[in-house]
Parts: structure tokens; C-alpha cells; sequence
């Protein structure tokens, strides 16, 4: 698969010439941080028939810019629009080893082996009651070309809507698992890392515990990854960094609903201790901590208290002020549906 640099990928982004998604190799920050690439503005065009189209040129979760741009209409936003792409971030509290799922934010992340890299990737996860499994596993099989078995579970939900499915669906362009699948070693094998031919359902909750990738992501994944592989699986739906230069930043995403009907906009989060202790922080600003719990904009934001970091003006910090000046255009925008 033809991959890009993060540099590349931001100079086509701020021209609107992506025309097809691209995974992105992002730099690993220096020790002691993990604050990763930059956010980018877009333009929505006429030919933008709807936000997934979008996500997927970015190789984003449409359910991410929605998080960021929580205004714009959430299937087809108006030709015009100006949106901001999701593509900076932290990296999760975690060993940068293998594979790392966060659930929360809709993203896996692979740590190439002796790569100063990280590959980060959208994905789609388990729905509400299937969920994918909370874990630290490995990679037990590499599966070219699979077939799928549909289970007893998932064909007596088919059958329930009038779908009746065949005890064994054959490897090829209609099976549900794509063209590649990795089986993890947790449960009874049942668990997969896989392809799909529902492009638009990755970077949504809508598996019986499997974990779905675009099909370009998943060919280059399963190229690079070997059995017994490191697998982890967390659900952290806030990430929170202090840089090496001193600058704070918080990163908050929806929650996932744990019953029908909960809104995740508002439905309260978990925090851990040492969340409490950051917050509780001299250089912490417990206000916009709070705002930005409360916005949950799926994005890096600054929360130094005044004084405890000093301002800069790089390029990043000029490129941030604008993704700010998009996010304040389209909130100040009429919703239409």
C-alpha cells in the first residue's frame, strides 16, 4: 500500500487534494512525550456525498469529526463547510509495542518493531451488548483470504430481521471479513482484527465483538504483523499528557454508551487517581479541564494554568489557531439536516 508522510499528508490536506485515504506513518515524539501529529482544516466540496467519504480520504472515523465538529450536519454536511480533521492527538498511556486499541476513541495505533513510527488507523468495534473485550493478548493467526462462520448467536439476530445466513460464507469481495483477518488469543478464537465489505461501518460501534478496518489498512497491517504479536485493548475515553516543554493537554472523547439511549455527550465519565492528581495540579487550569470535559472535541487541548507554560509562536501554534478559528465558524453555524 502506497503510505504517506505526516508532512505530505498536511500540504495535500490544506490544497482539499485528497482524493483517496491515506494511512499515515506519524513521527514518534521524543521521550516523555506523546503529543502527535497536527489537526488540518477541509473544505467540504459538492462531490462530498457524505461525511464517511470524508473520513475515509483522511483515513479518519467519521464519528471523530463529529466529535470535533459537533455542529455540522452528520451525514451530509453543506458543500462549503469548513471542518476541522481530527489528526492530532495523544498517544495512549501505554507501551508503545505492537498493537494498541482504544475503543473509546475508535482507533488502533501499531508500533512498527524497530521503527521510530506509529501507524494509527480508524476502526470500527462492537456494538452495545457485543462488545469488543477489554484485554492484553497476542496475535494467534494471520488468516489470508478467510471465510466466516457465522455463529449461532449472529444467525438467530439475522434470522430475527428476515435474513437468513448460510453456515459458511466463502472468502471473496461479499464476505464480511474482507480479504485478511488477524485472530487474537483471547476467548475461544472468536475475536478478530479484519477487513470488511461495509466500508462505512468502520469507525462505528456495529460488530459482535470483532474489530473492522478499511480494507487498504488491514492489507497493510496484516503485511507487517507477526504471530504473537502484542495486542492491547484499552477504553479510555480522556488522555491527558504533561510535555516535556511543560504544556498540559487534555483529550476527551465520547463514552461508549453502556445502555440504549444514553447520550454520550453528557453521560459521565470514570476517572482514574492519577487523572485527579493532574487535575489537582499546580500548572492544571481545573476550569478549561472542566470546559473541556464538557465539550469533548475528540482533540488535544492546552490546559495550562496562566503562567505555567510559556506561549509560543511555531508554525504548529499558528496552524492550531486556525483549526480553532474552523471549530468556532461551524458551532457558530444553523444546523441542517
Amino acid at each position: 500500500m502506497k503510505r504517506a508522510s505526516l508532512i505530505t499528508l498536511l500540504l495535500l490536506g490544506s490544497l482539499n487534494a485528497l482524493n483517496s485515504a491515506w494511512a499515515v506513518d506519524y513521527p514518534l515524539p521524543p521521550a516523555g512525550s506523546r503529543l502527535i501529529g497536527q489537526n488540518q482544516t477541509y473544505t467540504v466540496q459538492e462531490g462530498d456525498n457524505k461525511l464517511q467519504t470524508i473520513a475515509r480520504r483522511f483515513n479518519t472515523a467519521a464519528q471523530l469529526i463529529l466529535e470535533t465538529n459537533n455542529t455540522i450536519a452528520p451525514v451530509n454536511p453543506a458543500p462549503g463547510t469548513a471542518i476541522v480533521i481530527p489528526s492530532q492527538m495523544l498517544l495512549p498511556d501505554t507501551p508503545r509495542e505492537g498493537i494498541v486499541v482504544n475503543l473509546a476513541e475508535l482507533r488502533l495505533y501499531y508500533f512498527p518493531p524497530g521503527e521510530n513510527i506509529v501507524q494509527v488507523f480508524p476502526l470500527g468495534i462492537g456494538q452495545l451488548g457485543l462488545e469488543t473485550p477489554v484485554s492484553t493478548t497476542r496475535v494467534s493467526q494471520k488468516i489470508p483470504n478467510p471465510t466466516w462462520t457465522p455463529t449461532a448467536g449472529i444467525r438467530a439476530r439475522s434470522l430475527a430481521q428476515g435474513i437468513k445466513l448460510p453456515p459458511v460464507v466463502p472468502a471473496g469481495p461479499n464476505n464480511p471479513l474482507g480479504r485478511f483477518a488477524l485472530r487474537l488469543g483471547i476467548g475461544n478464537g472468536e475475536y478478530l482484527i479484519h477487513g470488511t465489505s461495509a466500508p462505512d461501518s468502520v469507525g462505528l460501534r456495529v460488530s459482535s465483538g470483532c474489530m473492522r478496518m478499511n480494507a487498504p489498512d488491514i492489507q497493510a497491517l496484516f503485511a507487517q504483523v507477526r504471530v504473537g504479536t502484542r495486542v492491547q485493548i484499552i477504553n479510555e475515553p480522556v488522555k491527558y499528557a504533561v510535555e516535556p516543554d511543560g504544556k498540559r493537554y487534555i483529550e476527551v472523547h465520547r463514552p461508549l454508551a453502556q445502555e440504549e439511549g444514553e447520550n454520550p455527550q453528557t453521560s459521565p465519565i470514570t476517572h482514574s487517581a492519577a487523572f485527579a492528581s493532574f487535575v489537582s495540579q499546580s500548572g492544571s487550569d481545573k476550569a478549561l479541564i472542566d470546559k473541556a470535559l464538557a465539550r469533548r472535541a475528540g482533540i488535544p487541548v492546552a490546559v495550562n494554568a496562566q503562567g505555567s507554560a510559556s506561549a509560543s509562536t511555531s508554525v504548529q501554534s499558528v496552524q492550531n489557531s486556525r483549526v480553532t478559528e474552523a471549530i468556532a465558524e461551524n458551532e457558530g453555524e444553523k444546523v441542517t439536516q
